[in-house]
């Protein structure tokens, strides 16, 4: 089956930042994607895909700082600043479309959508979005799987990497659950080459690094998520990897406390990284949800 070709969309986040995203589709339900850190937008590429050839409009967003999205001028990477950003596109894409969006994120994408979601339910201005898919994410979560992510990102941050291959010998390491790719193209998008003529992640390193970075103080994360969870009214489903370094079962358990009414799947074969580990699986369970919405 040949690949759809994306068209470019432009979004102004909160701060009046600009963002990029990749469009599949012409017409439709409006979903936005939101990926992890230190991703890109081309994460989503195959679930973007399927949701668009299922009659969707699927908007795969690279977040601030990440991608070909502008960095931070002020180096804010707070949780509540990707928030804001997902809040800021989700009023656009209702304008532009006339529908709320669906919201999809993974790891840091989700924690946007969830905290974005329950800031606007608990201050009474309604559901921000249509519904929220909440990838391997929950308010709380295995703080050593977070540590073990966040490790790895910043490993090469500053050094870089001399080759393509090189990142992917880093990556298959860090990875060696997941079959290699025969290509470095898709690699490639999540690279950067510097001046010094070494490849560097596609992300601002302030992103960990800064005053104001998403590597914050957990609890006071996991107590904004709790609320945000306990504010949210709109269908929801989480998805977990069944072999997720970050949420457990437990983890989950908790989650469907606080959103009593959200549904819940477990993807067996996935870990942390669920649609990039088991991408048919999860854009199956991802469509089905969204085609229950259309009932």
């Amino acid at each position: 089956m040949r690949h759809l070709q994306p068209a470019t969309a432009m979004f102004k986040g909160a701060a009046g930042n600009t963002l990029v995203a990749d469009v599949f589709g012409d017409v439709g339900q409006p979903v936005l994607l939101l990926h992890g850190g230190g991703q890109t937008r081309h994460a989503w590429g195959r679930t973007a895909e399927h949701l668009a050839r299922g009659g969707a409009l699927a908007y795969a967003l690279d977040q601030r700082g990440h991608g070909d999205s502008e960095w931070a001028a002020d180096g804010h990477y707070g949780f509540a600043d990707f928030a804001d950003d997902a809040a800021a596109v989700a009023r656009t894409l209702r304008e532009r479309t006339g529908k709320p969006p669906i919201a999809i994120g993974a790891s840091l994408g989700g924690v946007a959508t969830l905290l974005a979601e329950g800031k606007s339910e608990r201050a009474g201005k309604g559901p921000l979005f249509g519904a929220i898919v909440l990838v391997d994410i929950t308010p709380r979560i295995d703080q050593s799987g977070v540590a073990k992510i966040q490790g790895f990102m910043r490993e090469r941050a500053a050094e870089g990497f001399a080759t393509i291959a090189e990142a992917a010998d880093a990556v298959a390491a860090y990875l060696p659950h997941r079959k290699r790719p025969r290509s470095h193209d898709g690699l490639r998008k999540n690279l950067r080459l510097h001046p010094d003529g070494r490849w560097r992640w596609h992300w601002d390193p302030r992103l960990l690094q800064g005053e104001r970075s998403f590597a914050q103080d957990h609890n006071e994360l996991e107590a904004a998520m709790v609320e945000a969870a306990r504010a949210i009214t709109i269908p929801a489903l989480l998805v977990r990897g069944g072999s997720s370094e970050l949420v457990q079962e437990a983890h989950a358990r908790e989650f469907l406390e606080l959103v009593p009414h959200a549904d819940y799947i477990d993807v067996a074969e996935a870990r942390h990284m669920v649609a990039g580990d088991s991408n048919d699986s999860f854009s199956h369970a991802v469509l089905d949800f969204v085609g229950k919405l259309k009932a």
